[in-house]
């Protein structure tokens, strides 16, 4: 397996499997635990809708949560990030809100602890400190939010499609990521056969291996050249904020 620098194991090895979780004091996580309830999330499951109020919020543990924005008029669906087993959905009740301003669907089935969203802004109104931690992993998904905007308008389609291949490598158990080509397109907001053309370059330079429905990472080192500064900014931030929390 290649040497990955996988956000959430990056900061500690733990018997829950959310970075987030395991990085709480054990007073917020306490409040936290009587209060969440194990779950698996299937694949495609829809988690949250654009401008509805959300249910649940969810740390994940195992597996790929997408986010989209919707456009208006005949403005597809775009992805603005991934989550993980760094970090959790539902962040916009963290800010003091219900509703969401995204739609959210399991891209790779999950594990997760689910906590209600009344549960959540309880626990949430009870401990400053959680909410602190919370607002921290916030302003990681910000810095998401504007490498994805930086790279939609500045980078090439190889560009993005590597880092794109980055965020979901970090968030795998192992090297290979199920997904098909109309997927990827759809993700990326372009045309199949452009991703097409991209994934047989990246595995004639021997960056990846892939098949119908496969794409196999070989060469972290090569798509992270590629994605030339458009990867690792909030990834490298996430690293730090969630070291200095547990050292405070």
């Amino acid at each position: 397996m290649n040497q990955k620098v996988k956000m959430a194991l990056s900061v500690t090895n733990t018997t829950s499997g959310n970075g987030l979780l395991t990085c709480l004091n054990s007073s917020d996580r306490d409040l936290l635990v009587s209060r969440l309830e194990p779950v698996k999330l299937g694949f495609r499951q829809p988690l949250e809708f654009t401008n509805r109020q959300i249910g649940a919020a969810y740390f994940i543990e195992h597996g790929i949560i997408s986010v989209l924005t919707i456009g208006g008029g005949h403005h597809p669906q775009t992805e603005v990030g991934l989550i993980g087993r760094e970090g959790m959905t539902g962040l916009t009740l963290v800010l003091g809100h219900d509703r969401s301003p995204h739609d959210a669907f399991v891209q790779a089935e999950c594990t997760a602890q689910r906590i209600a969203a009344a549960d959540l802004q309880d626990v949430l109104r009870g401990s400053r400190t959680l909410l602190a931690s919370l607002l921290r992993y916030a302003y990681v998904w910000s810095l998401t939010l504007a490498q994805t905007a930086l790279a939609n308008a500045r980078g090439s389609l190889e560009e993005r499609l590597a880092r794109w291949l980055l965020m979901a490598h970090d968030r795998s158990d192992g090297d290979e990521i199920n997904l098909t080509h109309e997927f990827l397109s759809f993700m990326l907001g372009t045309r199949r056969a452009g991703v097409t053309t991209a994934l047989n370059a990246f595995d004639t330079r021997g960056w990846i291996d892939h098949a119908r429905g496969r794409v196999t990472i070989v060469d972290r080192r090569g798509l992270e050249q590629l994605a030339d500064g458009f990867y690792g900014v909030p990834e490298a931030e996430y690293g730090r904020l969630m070291r200095s929390s547990q050292q405070a």
